[in-house]
């Protein structure tokens, strides 16, 4: 998938964008080296829908997912983790995607150093996993244009239709029943209910 094709999907509402993002990597820049893996789950937020932090507007806190697509939304949940959004679709409508799991390509001793833990299959299957292996621990990557953060998102080969499962999402307590979690069928990083 090239760069362009990446813009583009960059520019689509949540729930399109949500899907297509799977097998796409984010790469971070770090002191350490470089840290590299593969969008392996993914779950669309949008303005309108009760769950997301844009549906009650525009506050600081939520004012990236208002930009373009391309920038990143970083946030602290449940008084303990930090979780990585890539914003998608137009200026003025708040929406994002969840990053829910990766699967760790390059710098995995980077990422076991910063989980404190060894276990490959444990480094980036949720939310809090992936922002912490990543080396995230506060918000100030949010609102950075993902072309000019030290974490760049990079196209990756196309996952089949029928390689991807549509369920609903997971953590929230509305709209509970829309089946905006996109992840890879059958792949071991993907988070666990």
């Amino acid at each position: 998938m090239s760069y362009s094709v990446v813009g583009e999907i960059l520019r689509l509402p949540s729930v399109q964008a949500a899907p297509k993002l799977l097998g796409s990597y984010l790469v971070r820049q770090t002191p350490a080296g470089r840290i590299k893996v593969r969008i392996v789950e993914t779950e669309a937020y949008h303005q309108e829908d009760p769950a997301s932090h844009s549906f009650r507007g525009r506050t600081p806190r939520t004012a990236p997912m208002f930009e373009a697509g391309g920038r990143l939304y970083v946030y602290f949940t449940y008084g303990m983790h930090y979780a990585v959004n890539v914003v998608v679709g137009q200026k003025g409508i708040g929406e994002a995607v969840l990053v829910r799991a990766a699967e760790p390509v390059e710098g995995i001793e980077i990422m076991r150093q910063n989980r404190g833990i060894t276990d490959m299959n444990s480094l980036t299957n949720g939310p809090g996993k992936l922002a912490q292996a990543l080396g995230i621990r506060d918000t100030k990557l949010s609102g950075e244009r993902l072309s000019k953060s030290s974490i760049s998102l990079q196209g990756g080969p196309p996952i089949s239709q029928n390689e991807i499962v549509s369920a609903p999402r997971i953590g929230i307590k509305q709209a509970v029943d829309l089946p905006w979690r996109f992840y890879i069928k059958g792949n071991s990083f993907v988070s666990k209910l």
